[in-house]
């Protein structure tokens, strides 16, 4: 959108505007309206480091999205840093690259951190027409976190 600035992010990518470590954001406190981080958390050494960062550098009262996946028939998230074998990650977090596979628990995990959080289910809100046809996860639920305006 013309009347929006947009500044990307991202360790690896060479089409981010910015090569940056998510547990060190290298921008001032306070500096965004909006943080989108997806699928980021799984792969991170510190989810809490990398969440503590992205409430640092929102302006009080901003939100973020914080997309990452989640085993449903997990109650609690399931992380085992003596797991370093890629096959063994694979069979356990789902990814080669994946550190920590989340449960029913991130809502509260992200409300742990800082957030306030709200968990929106969205999925329902659309014809079903729609689910079916972009093949939409049933279960997904949209994370909505913000910054309290008073820390």
């Amino acid at each position: 959108m013309p009347n929006l600035e947009y500044i990307t992010g991202d360790i690896e990518s060479p089409w981010a505007d910015v090569k940056m470590d998510i547990h060190q954001i290298p921008f001032d406190n306070n500096t965004f309206d909006v943080v989108m981080c997806n699928h980021v958390l799984e792969h991170v050494e510190s989810d809490e480091i990398a969440c503590k960062e992205i409430l640092r550098v929102m302006k009080p009262g901003a939100f973020a999205i914080l997309q990452s996946p989640i085993d449903y028939n997990r109650n609690e998230t399931y992380e085992d840093s003596s797991i370093t074998d890629p096959k063994e990650r694979e069979k356990h977090f789902l990814q080669d690259d994946h550190l920590r596979i989340f449960g029913l628990d991130y809502g509260k995990r992200l409300a742990g951190f800082g957030f306030e959080v709200s968990e929106e289910d969205y999925i329902h809100e659309l014809k079903p027409e729609l689910v079916i046809r972009y093949g939409l996860p049933v279960n997904e639920k949209i994370y909505l976190c913000k910054k309290p305006l008073k820390a």
